[in-house]
C-alpha cells in the first residue's frame, strides 16, 4: 500500500499534447508467443494471409527493428517493467510451481495506469511467477484470465518420460514432434531427470482454477471474445487491455473453423487465427467510436522456435531464432495503429523495444514514471508520430539469460548500424567478438571487426560501463 501511495504521488500533470484531448488514450496490446519477425504479410510472408495486422501496418506504423528477448518470461519482464530482464532479476523462464516470480515492489506498467484511473484487463499467458504473491491481478491487472506460463508446460510435452498406456493427446504430441522436430532433450527442461511437467495446465481467473488442461483449439477465440466483452464494458472510460496469446508457442492449436485454410500449413492457420483475433478487435473499436483513442500495439515476446520445424515461424532475413541473441532471436514484428493520430504507413528502422511500451503508455496518459529506480524504455511517441527519425536508444543490448554462478549473459552491443557480440572470459571480463553492420548485413554473415578496430573496442568499452552500472543497480527477485 506504502508503495503504491508513493505512486499515487508521483503521478504529475506533465501531459503531453495527444493526452490533452477530451479522455486519455485507451492502450491495447497484443502480443504473440514465438512469431517470428517475417510471419506477416506486411513483413514479407509470401503465402500467410494476415489481412488485418498489414492493416495496421498500413494505416500506422511498423517498425523493423523492434526488439524484444530472446525468451518468453524475460520479454514479458522488459514489456511490465520497462527494464532489461536482468535489472529486475527475471531473466530467466519460470517452470510451473516456481517460488520465486516478479517482486512485490515492481511498479508494471498496469500498476501505472491503473493509479491514473484505467480499468486494466490481462486475457491470456503470465510467465512471471504462478504462485499467488506474483499472479496479474496483484500487479495492476483488475482481472486477468488465461494460463499462468507457456502452453507446452503440461503432461502432453513430446519429451515426457513414456508411461503406458499413453492417451491419444500424448501420442499426437509424440508423433507431431517426430514429424516435425522438437527442441533437444533436456536441453531446455530438466526431463532426463524424469521430472517433466506432470501436473496439468491449469487455466485461471485471478486465484480459481477454471479447468485443467483446457481444449486449447479454443483459446484464441475464447481469448478475444473476453477481450471484446471488456472493451465493450469500458467504452466510457480509459482502459488498458493486455493480451498475451498462447500461439503460435508450441504445441500448435486452432479452432475447427479455421483449421486447414492457410497456404502455410498448421503454423499458418494459427497465425491466421489470431490475425482473424486482430480484425475482430479493431472492428469492435471502430463499432464503439475508440479508433482515434485507442493505441493498439501487436507483437512478440521472443523470434521463432526453429527447433520445431514446420511447426515454428520465420525470422525472416535475420539469423537463428528463440534462445539466441541473434536477430533472428530479438528482432519481432512491431505494429503500432492509432488512425488520425499516428502516420499512416510510415515505416522506421530506428531501435526499439517492448520494455519501450511502460514509458510510452505512461507518458500518454499523463502519468510520471517511478522516479526511484533505473528504468531503461524510453518513450516512442516522438519516433511513432514522425516527430523525429532517431531511435531513443543510443545503445540497445542483447542479454542471453543467466551463465555459471548466475552472472548476467551479455551477448551485443547494436550503436546505430552496427553491433558487436560479446563473450564472458573464466575471469567473467567482457570480449570483444564479431562486428557487423545490420543495415548492409541483417543476417549477421560478415565480420567486419578487423577492419573496424576502434570501433569495437569503444563499444566493448561502453558495454563493460553498462554493464556495471546495471549489477550495480539490480533489483531483486520476488521469493516466497
Amino acid at each position: 500500500m506504502l508503495r503504491l501511495s508513493l505512486l499515487s504521488l508521483a503521478l504529475s500533470a506533465s501531459v503531453p499534447a495527444l493526452a490533452q484531448s477530451e479522455r486519455p488514450p485507451n492502450f491495447v496490446v497484443l502480443f504473440a508467443d514465438d512469431q517470428g519477425w517475417g510471419d506477416l504479410g506486411s513483413y514479407g510472408h509470401p503465402d500467410i494471409r494476415t489481412p488485418h495486422i498489414d492493416r495496421m501496418a498500413a494505416e500506422g506504423v511498423r517498425l523493423t527493428s523492434f526488439y524484444a528477448a530472446p525468451f518468453c518470461g524475460p520479454s514479458r519482464a522488459a514489456l511490465m517493467t520497462g527494464s532489461y530482464p536482468p535489472r529486475n532479476s527475471l531473466d530467466f523462464n519460470h517452470t510451473p510451481e516456481a517460488t520465486t516470480g516478479i517482486h512485490p515492489d515492481e511498479i508494471t506498467v498496469a500498476e501505472i495506469l491503473q493509479e491514473h484511473g484505467y480499468a486494466t484487463k490481462m486475457i491470456g499467458k503470465w510467465h512471471l511467477g504462478d504462485a499467488p504473491p506474483y499472479r496479474p491481478h496483484r500487479h495492476g491487472f483488475d482481472s486477468w484470465f488465461g494460463i499462468p506460463y507457456s502452453n507446452d508446460m503440461w503432461r502432453y510435452h513430446p519429451m515426457m518420460p513414456i508411461r503406458k498406456p499413453e492417451d491419444e493427446r500424448m501420442q499426437g504430441a509424440r508423433e507431431r514432434a517426430a514429424m516435425t522436430g522438437y527442441a533437444g532433450q533436456g536441453r531446455y527442461y530438466n526431463l532426463d531427470a524424469g521430472q517433466g511437467f506432470p501436473q496439468p495446465l491449469p487455466l485461471m481467473h485471478d486465484d480459481e482454477v477454471v479447468e485443467t488442461d483446457p481444449d486449447q483449439r479454443q483459446l484464441t477465440t475464447l481469448y478475444t471474445r473476453l477481450a471484446l466483452e471488456f472493451i465493450d464494458e469500458n467504452r466510457n472510460a480509459p482502459f488498458f487491455l493486455y493480451l498475451p496469446y498462447a500461439m503460435p508457442h508450441v504445441p500448435l492449436f486452432v479452432s475447427n473453423e479455421r483449421w486447414g485454410r492457410s497456404l502455410g500449413g498448421r503454423y499458418g492457420d494459427v497465425i491466421e487465427e489470431l490475425d482473424w483475433s486482430v480484425g475482430q478487435i479493431l472492428a469492435k473499436l471502430d463499432e464503439l467510436g475508440l479508433v482515434r483513442d485507442t493505441l493498439v500495439v501487436y507483437t512478440s515476446d521472443n523470434g521463432p522456435w526453429l527447433e520445431y520445424g514446420i511447426d515454428a515461424g520465420s525470422a525472416g532475413p535475420f539469423k537463428l531464432g528463440k534462445a539466441t541473441t541473434w536477430e533472428g532471436g530479438m528482432r519481432v514484428p512491431g505494429v503500432f495503429w492509432m488512425p488520425g493520430r499516428l502516420p499512416a504507413g510510415r515505416v522506421s528502422s530506428a531501435v526499439a523495444a517492448n520494455m519501450d511500451l511502460l514509458p510510452t503508455f505512461a507518458a500518454l496518459a499523463g502519468a510520471e514514471l517511478p522516479n526511484d529506480r533505473a528504468l531503461d524504455g524510453r518513450d516512442l511517441w516522438p519516433l511513432l508520430s514522425g516527430e523525429t527519425e532517431a531511435s531513443p536508444h543510443e545503445h540497445f543490448y542483447y542479454f542471453a539469460g543467466r551463465g555459471s554462478g548466475g552472472r548476467t549473459r551479455l551477448q551485443g552491443i547494436r550503436k546505430g548500424r552496427h553491433k558487436l557480440r560479446l563473450s564472458t572470459n573464466a575471469e567473467g571480463d567482457l570480449i570483444a567478438e564479431e562486428l557487423y553492420d545490420l543495415h548492409a548485413d541483417a543476417a549477421e554473415r560478415f565480420d567486419i571487426s578487423g577492419r573496424n578496430t576502434a570501433l569495437a573496442s569503444e563499444l566493448l568499452e561502453e558495454a563493460k560501463v553498462f554493464l556495471a552500472d546495471l549489477e550495480a543497480n539490480t533489483r531483486p527477485l520476488g521469493r516466497e
